[in-house]
């Protein structure tokens, strides 16, 4: 199983509206390309919230084909939807995680 993680830190003067749109667009876009078989949503705890509150989206994928075919078919797109519409109101960082048994 390879986990696709997505942590985002959003500015508290968009947050209402980023959360909003991530739970009823974002997200649900993404797990229509058949990528993922499940998500998970979670906000980062004990993190300076000053200039603005941590999320991380953890996208399952069942094999690293279904991980490539994400990122070279949808993840351009998405990703500059997401660009266009919050600009600099968010930062970003994605990794790629391997279950260990």
């Amino acid at each position: 199983m390879f986990i696709y993680n997505v942590t985002v830190h959003v500015t508290h003067d968009i947050h209402d509206a980023w959360l909003t749109w991530q739970k009823e667009i974002h997200i649900p876009a993404i797990m229509q390309t058949g990528c993922f078989e499940k998500f998970q949503f979670v906000q980062l705890l004990e993190t300076d919230e000053a200039e603005g509150v941590t999320y991380a989206v953890q996208f399952y994928a069942e094999s690293k084909s279904l991980y490539n075919r994400y990122i070279e078919k949808f993840a351009p797109s998405l990703r500059e939807s997401t660009l266009n519409k919050w600009g600099d109101k968010i930062i970003a960082f994605r990794s790629l995680m391997q279950v260990v048994d």
